[in-house]
C-alpha cells in the first residue's frame, strides 16, 4: 500500500507508479467515486460526444490559403481528382 501526504491546501500527489497503473497521462482528468467505509475509487474521465474529437488529430504541416480551400471545395463538389 502506498502512503500519500495531504498538503495544507488539502491536496495529494499520486506517485508516477500509481498514475501508470491507472493509465493516466498528463492533462487527463479523474473521476472519484465515494464508496462505503471511506474508500475512494479513481477512474480516468472519458470524454463524451464532440469533446472526444477535439484535438484528436495532429496539427497540419501547414495552413491552407483561402484560394487553396476554395479550389479543394470546387474539386470536391465536382468530384474531380
Amino acid at each position: 500500500m502506498t502512503a500519500l501526504t495531504v498538503t495544507a491546501k488539502g491536496q495529494i500527489t499520486l506517485r508516477r507508479g500509481l498514475l501508470q497503473h491507472l493509465g493516466i497521462a498528463p492533462g487527463q482528468q479523474l473521476e472519484v467515486d465515494k464508496l462505503a467505509g471511506g474508500v475512494l475509487a479513481l477512474h480516468v474521465k472519458t470524454p463524451r460526444g464532440l469533446e472526444s474529437f477535439v484535438g484528436c488529430l495532429p496539427p497540419p504541416a501547414r495552413s491552407l490559403t483561402l484560394d487553396e480551400l476554395n479550389t479543394l471545395s470546387r474539386q470536391s463538389w465536382a468530384q474531380e481528382p
